[in-house]
């Protein structure tokens, strides 16, 4: 692993990664409801991990910068779940993709989204739009495979804070790709076993 010392302001540094008490102890927000809201509702999805056999071997998932040079690595069971969340630039609200391994493939699962703000919304017959209970809403049951197991992004600046969210071995993690490539362009994609593979090993 390239990086060798992720921390977080309320976290403890373990084997390379910000260990933290709670997910809502690194994605500080300005409305305390939303502080628990995510608290809640993030590591208790998160948490459900692999709860379904699966025939597909583990995975990694990881953030390569524009040269391919791997910035972060996640090991992956097969049905683990991770989100990416940021900070709306308008609003300030954090928002979250939320995705899982499933089946060999990338997927994205659910979306939160506190608000219809710019660039935000729910598209008819993508997923089912439900309350939160606090204002804004989940778009559940999008169940979209990624394509190519991948995609690119363009990170925002340390107030946006575009980070990922994911629990292994029942803690909550949390790195922040702002922190390492703000305003770079990265690619979070899936390397499976197979992808490891030499051809003399085929």
């Amino acid at each position: 692993m390239s990086v060798a010392s992720l921390s977080c302001s309320a976290g403890k540094r373990v084997a390379g990664w910000a260990k933290t008490p709670a997910l809502s102890s690194c994605c500080r927000v300005p409305r305390i409801s939303l502080h628990r809201l995510l608290a809640g509702a993030i590591a208790g999805w998160l948490g459900l991990g692999a709860l379904a056999a699966d025939a597909i071997d583990g995975a990694t998932l990881a953030v390569l910068d524009a040269s391919g040079q791997t910035l972060v690595e996640v090991p992956l069971a097969p049905g683990m779940r991770w989100c990416l969340g940021w900070n709306h630039s308008v609003r300030k609200f954090p928002v979250l993709d939320c995705y899982r391994y499933q089946q060999g493939r990338m997927v994205l699962e659910r979306s939160h989204q506190p608000d219809f703000a710019a660039g935000l919304g729910h598209t008819p017959g993508r997923g089912e739009q439900v309350s939160d209970g606090r204002g804004g809403y989940w778009i559940e049951n999008i169940d979209e495979p990624v394509p190519g197991d991948r995609y690119t992004l363009r990170v925002g600046s340390p107030t946006v804070d575009h980070r990922l969210l994911w629990q292994a071995a029942g803690d909550e993690h949390r790195v922040s790709l702002s922190e390492l490539a703000a305003g770079e362009r990265v690619t979070l994609r899936l390397i499976k076993p197979e992808d490891l593979r030499k051809p003399d090993d085929v």
